[in-house]
């Protein structure tokens, strides 16, 4: 009884059964079977491959968005009223107003801790103050030595010259509304506030200014959102690089109009230049989701099913080989067999 059924058939089986993943592994079981008393398929014995010994990893393909990371939104605690915006588009550096308050500049701040109380002399130390005291420092104005948590008049003296060489009142003391701080510099990617309208609540949405992308994942996919983690990125319009997942966030979904919660990837662009003249764009993102070290792989047009069940590969000298499969990645597959060794050739559609 003959072994090999149409390779043809296979190869398209094993080709939906990567993208369809179990499940498409049933629908090639089936194949394989409704055609075991298919006549074989003549195979070109000049077309061959030499069995390799490398690496392969699992990966999983989803499309993203390519534009400067996940948006967020900023508010003021400013009182008064918005006398001016930045454009959208605009990239605001520390130490620049994010906008104005009844024509006075709110500037930019950088730190992870935004200011939770007025700061003057005479009140308890806090990392609040060294918040304040890092971004004088960074701007010039360095009357108190190394940045701390103490408010002292050094600290007021510091802040008197910055305030003269912003516009502001000179009085030594700095309001929680009299400046924004984010993590580092900020692009707008949207304004919610208008001129005229009170200065403290929702102003713009803003995202980071270096690219980036942003890819939604269902819940269930929960394994690939890990911060850190690096992923292979192809750019539309770009060049293939990586890129490291640097955030995570939920996005809740409305029940009401049947969105679902999903996971939100900031991932960053580990070479700028791959998406250089690309403003935004699809991306197809890969994670990892196993990976093989030092196995055996073939071309996956060197597989073929048996009559008898399970797959097999065909030597040079028309022997089948009987092998069972491991991972497939980018055209190849990982394979295990009786009397299979590196570099030994196989029979290949390819």
């Amino acid at each position: 009884m003959k072994r090999q059924v149409n390779r043809k058939i296979v190869v398209a089986a094993l080709v939906a059964a990567v993208v369809l993943g179990t499940g498409g592994v049933v629908v090639l079981t089936r194949i394989a079977s409704n055609q075991a008393n298919a006549a074989p398929l003549q195979n070109d014995p000049s077309k061959t491959a030499p069995v390799k010994k490398t690496n392969l990893a699992d990966q999983q393909s989803v499309t993203g968005q390519l534009g400067f990371g996940a948006e967020r939104a900023l508010a003021s605690r400013k009182s008064g009223t918005i006398t001016g915006l930045p454009n959208q588009g605009a990239v605001i550096d520390q130490g620049k107003p994010v906008f104005h308050s009844d024509a006075k500049p709110v500037p930019l701040f950088y730190g992870a801790m935004p200011l939770y109380r007025d700061l003057e002399a005479g009140m308890s130390n806090g990392p609040d103050v060294k918040v304040v005291e890092e971004n004088l420092a960074a701007l010039g104005f360095k009357d108190f030595g190394a940045p701390d948590e103490k408010f002292t008049s050094y600290t007021a003296s510091a802040l008197k010259k910055w305030q003269k060489a912003n516009g502001l009142e000179q009085n030594g003391k700095l309001g929680s509304g009299d400046v924004i701080v984010q993590p580092g510099a900020i692009r707008v990617a949207s304004l919610t506030a208008q001129l005229g309208a009170p200065a403290g609540g929702d102003l713009m949405k803003v995202t980071g200014t270096e690219r980036a992308v942003t890819v939604e994942l269902e819940q269930s996919k929960q394994r690939l959102a890990k911060v850190g983690e690096k992923v292979e990125l192809s750019i539309t319009g770009g060049k293939p690089t990586t890129g490291t997942i640097t955030g995570v966030t939920r996005n809740p979904g409305d029940p009401n109009q049947g969105q679902k919660p999903k996971l939100v990837l900031t991932i960053s662009v580990d070479d700028p230049k791959a998406a250089e003249g690309v403003e935004t764009g699809s991306v197809t993102t890969l994670f990892t989701v196993s990976k093989k070290q030092n196995v055996l792989a073939v071309p996956i047009g060197a597989l073929l099913a048996l009559n008898e069940g399970g797959y097999g590969v065909v030597g040079e000298d028309g022997k089948t080989i009987p092998v069972t499969v491991g991972i497939f990645a980018k055209g190849q597959v990982e394979v295990q067999g009786e009397g299979l060794r590196e570099g030994m050739k196989v029979v290949t559609t390819e």
